[in-house]
């Protein structure tokens, strides 16, 4: 598990020396997991201690709440002020993550419909 813990910190690095090189307008881990993504795909194929390791993390997911638990509670004045910006930014991002989602499972349905065709 630490090995693989150790990978995706790498990736997570080397997406924030990109975002830092380069002055993209990305969160640093959104590249480093784009960049493990693209290396899985290239692949073709998980390694059997990275699928250990991976499931041993989403097991303890929870525990990587909590900063983020923390940082609601220091900043909830801030959000108190902000909470319709913020409501409408919740309610557009879901619904847009839910017609990609759609859209998405379409296309791949569509296909596979043409595939046994």
């Amino acid at each position: 598990m630490v090995a693989t813990f150790s990978l995706l910190l790498l990736y997570q690095l080397a997406g924030e020396l990109l975002v830092h090189a380069f002055g993209w307008p990305f969160p640093g881990p959104v590249i480093g997991m784009s960049l493990f993504f693209l290396t899985l795909l290239a692949r073709g194929t998980v390694s059997h201690e990275l699928r250990n390791g991976t499931n041993a993390l989403l097991q303890h997911l929870s525990l990587l709440f909590v900063p983020a638990g923390a940082g609601v509670m220091v900043h909830l004045h801030r959000i108190a002020d902000e909470w319709l910006p913020i409501a409408v930014a919740l309610v557009a991002s879901t619904l847009i993550g839910l017609a990609v989602t759609a859209l998405v499972i379409r296309a791949m349905a569509g296909d596979s419909e043409k595939e046994r065709t």
